[in-house]
């Protein structure tokens, strides 16, 4: 790998105790390869500890960090409080998605994604922010709305194909950096969970294949395709997932990105 920006955005396995321990562990771990932290929001329709607060941890070791809002379980006086706590630990940068479905419970309504980026736009103005604060927005593989040109930078879907990325990228028009979607599978039983239960992130069988012969395979494929999102220079980093993996990763990655100096 030659020496070119190329950010690393690490999403972390939250904490859905009232333990932070285990998130300060992933960070110390990460910390040398990883340019900044995603800190999920009621990860997978479960309660975790809240994004901004975990953000704020991050920030006091040192690290950069991006806070995950979800609309699922807000009003809009919600999202307020949300975004003047934020204010208050000095978080700065923010991830607004849809949320994935409650385990249990209806989802709330009363909030859009659009609607959050408005009602940040504005907050920014009032509180004097506007130049601090970056707001990104999750997207598929697929055309872009108009209205999501408005975020700061982009966090493309989850592929296993550096093709069908690059189609799509050719495809794309934006001006904020755009960051690819790489999950770390880690065995071809999860592989086939999420295939079922996610259809938009369903994993080839010839994937499948290779994590039936050996875990390890998943940080294999992983580390290849970042590698290849790398060389096409199409993006400006990867947002990685590394599920339970994030050992196994910060040590190949390191290794990686040693090469490029």
């Amino acid at each position: 790998m030659a020496t070119r920006k190329f950010e690393i955005i690490c999403e972390i396995e939250p904490a859905t105790r009232p333990d932070v321990m285990h998130v300060r562990h992933q960070i110390g771990v990460l910390s040398k390869v990883v340019s900044a932290y995603l800190i999920p929001d009621n990860h997978i329709g479960r309660a975790t500890v809240s994004s901004i607060a975990v953000a704020h941890e991050v920030r006091l070791m040192g690290g950069r960090s991006i806070a995950c809002i979800n609309a699922r379980d807000r009003n809009v006086l919600g999202f307020r409080r949300d975004l003047l706590t934020a204010a208050a630990y000095g978080v700065n940068e923010f991830l607004f998605v849809y949320g994935d479905r409650p385990e249990t419970g209806a989802r709330s309504d009363d909030l859009t994604v659009k609607a959050m980026i408005r009602e940040a736009r504005e907050f920014a103005k009032q509180t004097k922010r506007d130049e601090s604060i970056r707001l990104g927005l999750a997207t598929g593989l697929r055309s872009l709305p108009a209205w999501k040109h408005s975020a700061d930078f982009l966090l493309a879907q989850v592929t296993y194909s550096t093709d069908e990325l690059l189609r799509w990228r050719s495809s794309v028009t934006f001006d904020g950096p755009i960051y690819a979607g790489v999950m770390v599978l880690p065995s071809s039983t999860m592989a086939r969970k999420l295939s079922g239960d996610v259809p938009q992130l369903a994993v080839p069988e010839s994937i499948i294949g290779r994590l039936e012969k050996g875990n390890e395979a998943g940080v294999d494929i992983a580390c290849d395709l970042i590698k290849e999102i790398y060389e096409s220079e199409a993006f400006d980093g990867v947002h990685l997932i590394p599920v339970t993996r994030y050992r196994e990763m910060a040590a190949r990655l390191e290794v990686l990105l040693s090469s490029s100096t």
